[in-house]
């Protein structure tokens, strides 16, 4: 991404295309001058501009250099493979009689090879980089720099000794080797651009705001926050994803974005999930509890207020998430100065008798046989588990059914802020057993936890829902804010995740309930 400091990677690149073309000024082939006062203008200034273009970019941005474990490491050694046989391209045209037909025969099957590799070594290490700067300087510089050598190959008459049936094998050949990676490249390129408009669209000022990503040591573990805003002495919003263990932040920019002119918003991939369970050698999450979460929170927010000179922090969770604010935020008043539940959980049990009412009422309507949906509803109310839990909702969904989320894998490919390690942690839990097992020190909490025994909050409530949310039903959340005397809203048209499918309408509601805070 755009992410400024030096790189090393960038130097090697320089060193490996300057030094040959210093010793090549020196032993150009016979004639070349001539070529050279016929370059076409246009492709001059093309080739001039990629060159200082690339030479203060490969150098200023530090994504360039090597990231173990990435993903898109792949990019980098064929970005890299490609400065090699650029280097023994050099080695061979020296040991030649450097004619005008050494310089330009073709080279492991690239032709005009001196100018085409270093071209798409540049090309590969901005796709490697996602820098869309690095990209485009690299075909700025391939219309200049290949174009002047495909004119000076043509000039000089240089044509293939390959036969017409060689040529078009090789052609057909190439043509199906490349179509795979030319797609991908494509792909890659699409969603890069993505990316840095994405990225620029809200560009943070380093030297009066913050955006950064890292790690902090919380109760034994690197735990990963990320933390936005432009300008750091606003009031700090701690954001608490819901699942559990379902980590959001590189998605997050939907919504944040509106808020980070007048808050520092921090993300916070919890124990057990995330970036933080990739950093971490605790792969059965044996330390995740509801009680260690809210210990973890509290070390956060200490850390959160001595960072920001300040005495307290505004409280934001969603989901499972408004569950761990909720009560932390009740026992430590003096550390928060409001909160914000989206999707407020408040009892799991008075959620499903909700929903399944609702969804009795309009199956009555329709004429549908409930005998199942009645069975698994009793099944519930007798042992309330994940099982039951699952079973029951899933006979409901036909009648609440949940918004269309595709478009959030868009919002996530298309995030500025998408890492190789969330990626990892999608990957990890495959089977429904083994999310359940890393789940299963927090699960107990949300069949448990019971919000009602709540009441007396000391700082500002506030509940955001959508009027069709039903995961939490909000009907039970209204009925909770009317018992405590918080401010709710409801948006229309929203399930369960308002703020990623009501982003504007969710933030106007988050910003008049923090104006006069």
């Amino acid at each position: 991404m755009i992410n400024f400091g030096f790189s090393y990677v960038g130097l090697i690149y320089l060193i490996m295309l300057f030094v040959p073309n210093i010793i090549w000024a020196k032993k150009k082939p016979q004639g070349y001058e001539e070529y050279e006062k016929h370059e076409n203008r246009i492709l001059l200034a093309f080739e001039r501009t990629g060159e200082v273009l690339l030479s203060v970019l490969a150098l200023i941005f530090k994504d360039t250099n090597v990231r173990p474990g990435s993903w898109w490491i792949g990019w980098l050694a064929a970005s890299f493979l490609a400065m090699v046989l650029y280097e023994f391209y050099w080695l061979r045209y020296f040991r030649s009689k450097r004619t005008m037909e050494d310089m330009y025969s073709s080279f492991a099957g690239f032709p005009v090879a001196g100018a085409t590799l270093p071209v798409l070594a540049f090309f590969l290490l901005g796709i490697y980089a996602s820098n869309i700067f690095i990209i485009i300087s690299s075909l700025i510089m391939a219309v200049g720099h290949i174009g002047i050598h495909l004119q000076h190959r043509k000039e000089a008459g240089i044509k293939s000794n390959k036969s017409r049936p060689v040529r078009i094998a090789i052609g057909m050949a190439l043509v199906v080797t490349l179509i795979p990676i030319v797609i991908a490249v494509c792909i890659s390129v699409f969603f890069i651009a993505k990316r840095n408009i994405n990225y620029l669209s809200c560009f943070i000022n380093p030297s009066k705001g913050i955006e950064e990503q890292t790690y902090v040591d919380i109760n034994g573990q690197k735990q990963f926050i990320s933390i936005r805003g432009k300008d750091k002495t606003n009031p700090v919003i701690l954001f608490l994803h819901g699942g559990p263990l379902s980590p959001d932040s590189y998605v997050t920019y939907t919504y944040a974005n509106s808020l980070i002119d007048d808050y520092t918003f921090v993300c916070w991939d919890q124990r057990g999930c995330g970036r933080t369970y990739i950093a971490n050698d605790d792969k059965t999450n044996s330390t995740v509890s509801f009680d260690q979460a809210l210990d973890d929170l509290d070390v956060l927010t200490g850390y959160l207020c001595d960072r920001f000179g300040t005495d307290k922090i505004i409280i934001m969770g969603h989901s499972y998430g408004s569950l761990l604010g909720a009560r932390y935020v009740y026992d430590h008043p003096e550390k928060v100065s409001a909160y914000i539940g989206i999707g407020q959980f408040v009892n799991d049990r008075l959620s499903v008798i909700s929903e399944y009412e609702d969804s009795m009422l309009i199956a009555g309507s329709a004429g549908d046989d409930t005998t199942y949906m009645t069975k698994a509803y009793e099944a519930y109310l007798e042992d309330p588990n994940y099982h039951t839990s699952d079973e029951i909702s899933a006979y409901m969904a036909q009648y609440h059914p949940s918004p269309d989320y595709s478009g959030l894998v868009m919002t996530a490919l298309e995030s500025p802020y998408l890492a190789t390690e969330d990626l990892q942690w999608f990957l990890a839990p495959q089977t429904e057993d083994e999310i359940i097992s890393l789940e299963e020190g927090l699960l107990e909490a949300c069949l448990t936890e019971d919000l009602t025994t709540q009441t007396d909050y000391q700082v500002p409530v506030f509940f955001i829902s959508g009027a069709d949310d039903w995961t939490c039903s909000y009907r039970v959340m209204t009925d909770y804010a009317e018992q405590i005397g918080a401010d709710y809203v409801l948006i229309e048209g929203a399930g369960h995740s308002v703020q990623g499918e009501k982003p504007v309408e969710f933030v106007s509601a988050v910003k008049a309930f923090l104006k006069d805070i």
